[in-house]
């Protein structure tokens, strides 16, 4: 493993400091001389610098390399890293955006069908399908705003991970090219440019999984044209099929390097499922449902997306600039029952929910190198925008067949971001990165059943930013940034005075824009050999809390909350064929201030234990994990036998804000065995859940009527309050774990 992949954030390795003078730590931590400008060292991929191994550990086949579009080194922060395409393959995963989780801390998992966004869990947070966690790829943004599903939904079911060429990850509001979700963190996927031979896959494995893949580049004029195509199948193991069939086509042309270069990219997604929902633990332990049951079989869904990016960079004298632009044209269909007959006691609480989206923006940024009273210094200006137009309905529905409609809307949001970041070599052991941000929105809502909820609202913020890093000194380099930030919420909750299915009740609207704040102290060292490990100390505030919504299948703005606590990172390297990691996090997350609504309703449904129990005040933030942890192995050269073993593991966290229910731990490992022949085929086989863990992927606490529940008779009977039929029995709420897996992949260069 490369130091500029796990190790100490050189000025060779970062990109904030083009001409300042580098301090080489490998050496000692004295400076060695002026580097070349990293425009003019981007020339090559970062595979041929001579501190990093050309072919990491078990890395996949073929080799492929990314210049025109390659993501940046890592930041100046300890929490800060960037994770090779190589080293992504080389970890077993279930699905696509498990990818992610070689950020440390990072859980992905899913509570319903294969065709929905993932569950993203990171530093204290549940961030439902994406809320406060920035994933772009190719510089594209995939969290979605005002999304009918949820704010800041990210699906990657749509990415390849064999074209990833690298992952820049930051954490925590302290960047000011960082907007919208971002304050918790920002995960920037590069794509690879061209393939060195064709790919040829196929993968077969338990629960009718299956999947091919085709892969090849070509050189077409100055620069290189990769197709990649992938068709999936799966079933799962639950009782009623998932039945995935998805569609995954890339066209990518690229010419140049990573500062001189451009790329044009095309994508296309096609996918629909059917999907097991969370179901009530007092549905299995009865006998109800089996663990793999569905109380709906009807949800699902389905979804398709396709898009169009470019990007053009270039140096000069005096620096550099580059641009991106993009079109998405997205669509999603999903059906849940989350409450099962909570709302309606005959048909069932199934509800309709659909995005029709087309998103388009463009970027651009400026860098400048120069001094300050003879310091070296450079300067960069950014402006950043975006716009999105979207068709949005919910609609009661029965086996999919709509019931009745409960709102429909059309809303048209636009963002301009500026951003200016200025970073000063003080000394050889101290630079520093002052930065401001500016962010401007403005939403219009059309409610086409409620014209008392449309409206045009608009908001600005501004976010100063700071970092600062020391040494190094024996090779360990200290680090400090603070910084603000902000995420907004759907625009129809900032426009929304009426309730949609109830217009009496008065609604008071969310702001458009939240304001949130974070400070972190880090140290990164490579005093031990082939050791690289770091220790990050954090704290951030949200002014308000995007929450999931178990009634609504939704999430919704909360109270304000205060999140501290710390990551140790650890990357071990003893031979060039042995690969070890090890990752903890730890995170004390609580809201503030009183929630007065939540009294009320806990007042409400006094006299009845099995509603009351988990709705008492509380300032425990549900489904806010106090641990996270991580290990792996991975073993191999570039040919012959390789392997590779993970660990992964989720504390318990509270699923009420009472604490009065809380999650079990989940621990899972996956393993992968292979063999890489010299002519390029690979044999492989991935074991998922090894040890066959009985555990849930996601669990939640809320309110739910089945109706073999002795409320669920009294309700009928109107022989209890509205309030407590109208928040049900209060219960887990789980999606099990699919149980051991095994699939064999048999791939072949060409």
């Amino acid at each position: 493993m490369s130091l500029g992949n796990y190790g100490i954030a050189s000025a060779q390795a970062d990109d904030l400091v083009h001409e300042l003078p580098p301090v080489q730590v490998e050496g000692g931590g004295r400076p060695q001389g002026k580097t070349p400008p990293a425009s003019r060292r981007a020339a090559k991929p970062v595979a041929a610098d001579n501190r990093i191994l050309v072919y990491p550990a078990a890395s996949p086949e073929p080799a492929s390399s990314g210049v025109a579009t390659g993501v940046k080194g890592p930041q100046n922060m300890a929490s800060a890293l960037t994770v090779s395409g190589d080293q992504l393959n080389a970890r077993p995963f279930t699905r696509p955006g498990e990818a992610l989780e070689a950020v440390p801390g990072l859980i992905v998992t899913q509570h319903s069908g294969e065709g929905k966004a993932n569950q993203y869990f990171l530093r204290g947070y549940n961030l439902d399908h994406g809320t406060d966690l920035a994933i772009y790829v190719d510089d594209v943004p995939v969290n979605m705003r005002t999304h009918a599903h949820g704010q800041g939904y990210a699906d990657l079911n749509w990415l390849i991970p064999e074209t990833i060429g690298a992952m820049d990850v930051r954490k925590g509001p302290y960047f000011a090219d960082e907007g919208d979700f971002a304050s918790v963190g920002s995960v920037r996927i590069g794509l690879i440019d061209r393939v060195e031979k064709g790919l040829a896959q196929v993968t077969v494995g338990s629960f009718g999984y299956r999947r091919l893949l085709g892969m090849d580049s070509a050189k077409v004029g100055d620069g290189a044209l990769l197709v990649a195509g992938e068709l999936g199948t799966y079933n799962g193991p639950w009782t009623n099929p998932d039945d995935v069939r998805k569609l995954n086509a890339l066209v990518r042309y690229s010419q140049g390097t990573a500062t001189d270069g451009v790329s044009i990219t095309s994508m296309a997604y096609a996918n629909r499922w059917n999907s097991t929902d969370q179901v009530p633990q007092r549905a299995i332990t009865s006998g109800l449902l089996d663990r793999f049951g569905s109380e709906d079989p009807t949800d699902g869904g389905n979804t398709n997306r396709f898009a169009l990016s470019g990007r053009i960079a270039q140096s000069d004298d005096l620096g550099s600039w580059k641009a991106n632009a993009y079109v998405v044209k997205s669509q999603l269909d999903l059906f849940n029952n989350f409450t099962y007959y909570l709302s309606d006691p005959v048909l069932g609480d199934q509800f309709h929910q659909h995005d029709d989206r087309l998103m388009a923006g463009a970027n651009i940024s400026r860098t400048l190198n120069g001094l300050f009273a003879g310091l070296p210094m450079q300067t960069t200006f950014g402006l950043q925008s975006r716009y999105d137009a979207v068709d949005l309905a919910l609609t009661n529905t029965f086996q999919r067949s709509i019931l009745s409609n409960v709102r429909s809307d059309k809303v048209a949001e636009g963002s301009v971001g500026i951003y200016a970041e200025n970073t000063v070599r003080w000394t050889d052991w101290l630079r520093t990165t002052v930065g401001w941000r500016g962010d401007y929105y403005a939403a219009d809502v059309t409610s086409l059943f409620n014209p008392s909820n449309s409206g045009r609202v608009d908001a600005a913020l501004g976010s100063p930013k700071f970092r600062m890093v020391l040494g190094p000194f024996n090779q360990t380099e200290l680090f400090l940034g603070a910084g603000y930030g902000m995420h907004s919420n759907d625009a129809r909750g900032a426009t929304t005075i009426e309730d949609p299915s109830d217009p009496a009740t008065k609604l008071s609207p969310s702001p458009l824009l939240v304001r949130t704040r974070g400070a972190e102290v880090g140290v990164r060292s490579r005093i031990v050999p082939g050791l690289d490990t770091s220790l990050s100390l954090f704290i951030l505030d949200q002014d308000s809390e995007i929450l999931f919504s178990g009634d609504a299948g939704d999430t919704e703005a909360t109270r304000a909350s205060r999140r501290y606590g710390f990551e140790w990172t650890n990357h071990y390297r003893p031979r060039p064929w042995i690969d070890i990691d090890a990752d903890l996090a730890m995170t004390r997350a609580r809201f503030r201030g009183y929630d007065g609504d939540q009294a009320a309703v806990y007042a409400s449904i006094a006299g009845f234990p099995e509603t009351q129990i988990g709705n008492a005040l509380g300032n425990y933030i549900p489904n806010a994990p106090a641990m996270i942890a991580s290990a792996g192995i991975t073993l191999g050269e570039r040919t012959g036998w390789f392997g590779s073993a993970r660990w992964r593991y989720i504390g318990s966290s509270p699923l009420t804000e009472d604490n009065a229910f809380r999650s079990q731990p989940t621990s899972i490992v996956n393993a992968r065995l292979g063999y890489r022949a010299e002519n390029g085929w690979r044999l492989q086989f991935d074991v998922l859940n090894l040890f066959n863990a009985r555990a849930n992927q996601i669990a939640y606490a809320y309110g739910s009527l089945l109706k073999t529940d002795t409320l669920y008779n009294l309700c009928a009977a109107k022989a209890a309050p509205a309030a407590v039929c109208a928040n049900g029995v209060m219960d887990y709420v789980l999606h099990p774990m699919e149980p051991l897996a095994i699939r064999v992949t048999m791939a072949g260069s060409f």
